[in-house]
């Protein structure tokens, strides 16, 4: 297999469930090497995407390739080759940390020796050596999201399949996590995401497709997706009354364009302090006031009229 040729093609890729069309029609390249994500709000089709680049999901329609190989005819070899990181961990609470490697190395007939030698590396990368011989069930949401992580590593996959992989986590284990991650980018593994947080994205991934209702909106790296569909800064506004729809008019002109929010007016600008002072000399008096750099939040806003998280 060469560099050049992409881990994951699909054209035109669909996947129905009955009447309902999950994705509709999609196409995406994934390289070697680089962390790839799927961003949309909760049922845009990211995991649906996912199940079938797993294997454990037929496709309904259009072509996927994943490591050059059709997913329906080799299923249980790309599997082999593939460490699945789950939205919700499913370890075995009745084992011990390390036997969660151990015992899931098995499944890809790695000998035990290896193993045993493969989980020490991995639980020291992330950082669970101490809790090696701990059970599952007493750990904190972010060791058991490492776990899983390290247990999806445990047969040195091409690819590693990540769904929503802090969802549900506090910002200080997101954080282990991302970091671990980004260890992972480093070393040249494929990362292939889905997430609906705009900062994880940002964070890890070199390029991405941002999803809305089982389609492509928009592809690109964070950078040139905030560039292409957004100003540099924005102004967020809170004024104290029931609607900030009546004070949306007073802004007009102001910038690039005006966003209202049921509890804030988003303005976009190239200077946001410069667009301040113009709101204050036109004699408004916002109850809160946020400068910030554009993000990918307000790209998948400007593209689908509303916020990632509704």
């Amino acid at each position: 297999m060469t560099t050049a040729q992409p881990l994951i093609q699909a054209r035109g890729l669909v996947k129905r469930f009955g009447d309902f069309t999950a994705v509709g029609g999609i196409d995406v390249e994934v390289r070697p090497g680089e962390a790839f994500g799927f961003l949309g709000p909760n049922g845009a089709g990211k995991s649906s995407t996912m199940r079938m680049v797993g294997c454990i999901s037929p496709p309904s329609g259009g072509e996927l390739r994943i490591l050059g190989m059709d997913p329906v005819a080799d299923g249980p070899a790309i599997r082999a080759r593939l460490g699945v990181c789950p939205q919700l961990d499913n370890l075995d609470p009745e084992l011990t940390v390390r036997e969660n490697l151990t015992t899931y190395a098995r499944y890809f007939g790695i000998p035990r020796r290896v193993a045993r030698e493969r989980a020490a590396e991995l639980l020291d990368f992330v950082q669970l050596t101490e809790r090696a011989d701990s059970k599952v069930e007493p750990l904190s949401g972010g060791m058991k999201r490492r776990l899983t992580i390290a247990r999806a590593l445990v047969n040195e996959p091409d690819i590693v399949l990540l769904d929503e992989p802090t969802t549900g986590l506090d910002p200080q284990a997101r954080h282990l996590v991302w970091e671990r991650l980004f260890r992972l980018k480093q070393q040249g593994v494929t990362l292939v995401l889905t997430t609906h947080y705009m900062d994880e994205a940002e964070q890890l991934c070199d390029r991405l497709v941002v999803m809305d209702g089982g389609r492509i909106v928009a592809e690109g790296s964070p950078r040139a997706l905030i560039e292409r569909h957004s100003t540099r800064e924005v102004v967020e506004l809170r004024f104290a009354a029931e609607s900030q729809e009546a004070f949306a008019g007073k802004l007009d002109g102001l910038g690039e364009r005006v966003e209202v929010l049921p509890d804030r007016i988003l303005l976009y600008v190239a200077d946001g302090d410069a667009a301040l002072a113009e709101v204050h000399a036109l004699g408004l008096a916002p109850a809160n006031v946020l400068v910030r750099r554009s993000s990918l939040e307000d790209v998948f806003l400007h593209l689908t009229g509303r916020t990632l998280v509704d």
